[in-house]
């Protein structure tokens, strides 16, 4: 089989593998999309990802396909069911685990970050982190239930109510599904900030009240919304965020930011104003909700995703990704 292999920080090529065989509760994935992520760029410039990363490694963490052969102590799927893929993976002993909250697990591993992902033609999976993807949702949906999970988890940390006026920072493909949650539980107005006028249409259409740029947002003033969410993980963007949150408020700080970047913030206004600041980590157990929400159309997915590559391009596509204004690229697998 074919896939892009990174061996080293900015090496990335396109080799012949061996199609993987599956442990007795794993199954075999032809892959048919893969989503590139933010993560994947973070990775593939030498940043860790959710996990730590070892080299040689098949990239790829948002993924969908169908089931070409399965382990067997495998019960649950057999060959030709088409799946999504949760890809992180959790070692059930630590102590968040134990305690209910595996997302912060002390030996997470993740398909397409510890272990060979969806950049490649096929991959294996743990069959517990395969969902059945309903029929009238495609492929190129299926691989972008993952990060609607995460969207999914970092909603889960917020207090959002019917007439909450939420800012969202950052009109990239995480800002976009971020307004259409925050839309379906009844923020208003929903206010995006984003310095690339090209993609403020889309925002509008997707159901923003008003478009703006960070200029703009400095300009009206600090402390004008209830809830404020940060898609972006720069540092004015994020020092940004909790300036325009008003008394009381709460900011999520959802976009990653490099491991060393700093920001500095008032521990007063923090005090003064009452702030709550959340982070969110990963997906735990939003999968299948996620898949829900887009059978339902409550979602769309689909007018995000921007770009489609094959997987012979990924070697220059990953090197040129900043430069190619993708909102979302998917790689889709012939065959």
């Amino acid at each position: 089989m074919k896939a892009a292999v990174l061996t080293n920080k900015l090496e990335l090529n396109v080799k012949e593998l061996s199609i993987p065989v599956p442990l007795d509760h794993e199954v075999v994935i032809e892959v048919k999309a893969c989503g590139i992520c933010g993560t994947d760029q973070h990775i593939y410039h030498g940043q860790p990802g959710s996990a730590e990363v070892q080299y040689p490694i098949v990239l790829g963490h948002e993924l969908a396909g169908e089931v070409v052969q399965v382990g067997d102590k495998v019960r649950a799927l057999k060959a030709g069911d088409r799946v999504s893929i949760d890809p992180n993976i959790y070692c059930g002993e630590c102590d968040y685990c134990r305690g209910g909250r595996p997302y912060l697990c002390n030996h997470l591993q993740a398909v397409g970050v510890t272990r060979d992902g969806g950049m490649g033609e096929y991959c294996t999976v743990p069959a517990a982190n395969c969902y059945i993807l309903p029929d009238e949702l495609s492929y190129e949906e299926g691989a972008m239930i993952e990060p609607l999970g995460c969207v999914l988890h970092g909603f889960q940390q917020i207090n959002i109510w019917p007439g909450a006026s939420v800012l969202v920072i950052g009109g990239g493909y995480i800002g976009l599904m971020m307004l259409q949650m925050a839309k379906m539980y009844g923020g208003a107005p929903i206010v995006v900030s984003e310095p690339d006028l090209s993609k403020h249409s889309l925002a509008l259409q997707m159901g923003a009240s008003e478009t703006v740029t960070p200029a703009e947002l400095t300009e009206r003033g600090a402390g004008r919304y209830d809830i404020v969410i940060e898609c972006v993980g720069r540092k004015d963007s994020m020092t940004q965020a909790v300036q325009m949150a008003k008394k009381g408020g709460t900011v999520l700080l959802f976009g990653v930011s490099a491991p060393d970047a700093k920001i500095e913030v008032s521990p007063f206004e923090i005090f003064s104003k009452e702030l709550t600041i959340k982070g969110s980590f990963i997906n735990p157990h939003t999968h299948d909700q996620a898949i829900a929400l887009v059978q339902q159309g409550r979602i769309q997915i689909k007018p995000l995703l921007s770009h489609t590559f094959g997987l012979e391009e990924l070697p220059t596509v990953m090197n040129e990704y900043p430069k190619l204004n993708v909102m979302k690229g998917i790689i889709v697998h012939q065959g």
